[in-house]
């Protein structure tokens, strides 16, 4: 109920008042049965201009953090994200892939709509980053579509860091369903794996036009963090005098 609430008459009809979004290709989008919706993933904003264009509900694997923050701002966000449906994944720990997995594979068991973001995490710079298997095992063993989506812009409206979003043109680009049907019984071997992700990635890029690095976003976020670290050790920032 929270959901609706939301979509059609608190939040949703603000976004599109705001941002104005450009809808491409939405009738890819299967008006029934189960799918996986996959998307690079920009900006806080994706998780909420997405569903908001949409016919039908999205569910969406989200981090445990925003379930987790401490004080007022925390409880409220674990409601907003509680009441909508979506479902909190711990990415620490060498578990943490597998139950993102049995979570994701519950959804689309009931004929659902799945929205995951195949990096694992927001792009730092806006490039599109290497993907994770894990949308290619619960394409392959639900025996569901992958619908690549791209957003655009939405990096600009809310790069990392800025809380409040800046008014920018925003597209939302919706490819045609990849079918991995060839690849049903496979989804224990890497190689098929890692073939099937390629190609949804491929197909991401090709919506979004972004430049695209072949590392995973988190290593790549890690490496620059360590970089900044090193240069403060090397070039310390001398008192005023």
């Amino acid at each position: 109920m929270f959901y609706n609430l939301l979509k059609y008459v608190l939040l949703g009809p603000l976004l599109r008042m705001v941002f104005r979004p450009r809808i491409e290709g939405l009738e890819h989008v299967p008006s029934s049965g189960a799918a996986i919706v996959a998307g690079n993933h920009l900006s806080f904003s994706d998780h909420f201009l997405m569903p908001a264009v949409l016919k039908r509900r999205i569910t969406f694997l989200a981090k445990a953090e925003y379930f987790t923050g401490p004080g007022l701002k925390g409880r409220l966000t674990a409601f907003f994200f509680h009441s909508a449906g979506q479902i909190p994944v711990d990415r620490s720990g060498k578990d943490a892939g597998q139950a993102a997995i049995r979570e994701g594979l519950g959804v689309l068991g009931k004929g659902e709509l799945l929205g995951i973001y195949p990096e694992g995490t927001r792009s730092h710079d806006g490039r599109l980053y290497k993907g994770k298997v894990g949308v290619a095992v619960m394409a392959l063993k639900a025996g569901v579509p992958v619908i690549p989506c791209a957003m655009i812009g939405t990096f600009e409206a809310q790069p990392p860091g800025r809380k409040i979003p800046r008014i920018h043109p925003v597209v939302i680009r919706f490819g045609k369903p990849l079918d991995f049907s060839r690849y049903a019984g496979m989804e224990s071997e890497k190689a098929v794996l890692r073939a099937a992700t390629d190609e949804i990635m491929y197909a991401i890029l090709t919506l979004s036009e972004q430049e695209y690095v072949d590392q995973y976003a988190a290593v790549a976020k890690a490496q620059e963090a360590e970089r900044g670290a090193e240069d403060k050790r090397r070039f310390p920032r001398m008192p005023l005098t």
